[in-house]
């Protein structure tokens, strides 16, 4: 299993290492992460163990915590890209922000109660390798 991952947001400002295994990784689809991902659901990768070293545009990481919750993220201030978060002593990783393949699976879908009407069945939908024409 792979210990070392490096990820960036979408316009390169912000770059950052995760030295440590992940212990979880769920797809989230509470109602805060459909919110954040503007998707079904949030990917995210946990790591009770995992270090989370920022490679360059720190500066940029913007910090957001939902009062009254447990619920935050970090994004980048230029393109909005979700980063990797560490607090309490968990780092939680939004998957599609790693640049380095992972070698596990989801653990399952949470907050499932929460799941958007409109999600159902959706490995039934059509796929297309490009935007349809």
């Amino acid at each position: 299993m792979r210990t070392h991952h490096t990820g960036s947001c979408l316009c390169g400002n912000v770059r950052y290492t995760v030295e440590g295994a992940f212990e979880r990784f769920y797809l989230c689809h509470c109602s805060h992460c459909r919110k954040d991902s503007g998707s079904a659901h949030a990917a995210n990768l946990f790591s009770s163990v995992a270090t989370l070293t920022w490679l360059c545009g720190q500066a940029s990481v913007t910090s957001f915590r939902l009062p009254g919750t447990r619920h935050a993220r970090n994004f980048c201030a230029a393109c909005g890209s979700a980063l990797p978060l560490a607090s309490d002593g968990m780092v939680v990783v939004p998957a599609g922000s790693l640049d380095t393949d992972i070698d596990v699976a989801p653990d399952g879908n949470i907050f499932t109660a929460s799941r958007a009407a409109w999600d159902h069945d959706l490995h039934m939908a059509p796929s297309h390798d490009s935007f349809p024409a």
